[in-house]
């Protein structure tokens, strides 16, 4: 175990194919998690945690660690342009995309 000189909690939490480092009291923008506003989540692949200046690493996951959260509202993302394009052929696709997004509220990460 490494010891840091912060003292405040944080963790990084594996959800929806990315990685993610968080804190308590912190909002976050994960990929849509299908469950309604207002109800509890838990993220059980926990990658790696520090607490009380103590870093804790998972290979590759912490057995018995977890972050709870809250769901705040789901939420479509900014849209993206997708440009196919041939030069000399007059040839031009315009398509965009949305992406479906989830807003969640880290209320306590267990060790």
């Amino acid at each position: 175990m490494l010891k840091f000189t912060s003292m405040d909690t944080w963790a990084v939490i594996k959800t929806g194919g990315k990685q993610y480092k968080v804190q308590e009291g912190e909002t976050l923008e994960v990929e849509k998690i299908g469950k309604k506003e207002g109800d509890s989540v838990k993220f059980d692949e926990v990658l790696l945690v520090s607490s009380n200046g103590t870093l804790k690493i998972g290979k590759p996951l912490l057995e018995k660690a977890a972050v709870k959260a809250k769901i705040l509202e789901d939420f479509k993302s900014k849209k993206v342009r997708v440009v196919k394009f041939k030069s000399k052929s007059h040839y031009l696709r315009i398509r965009g995309h949305r992406q479906s997004k989830t807003k969640v509220l880290i209320e306590k990460i267990q060790v």
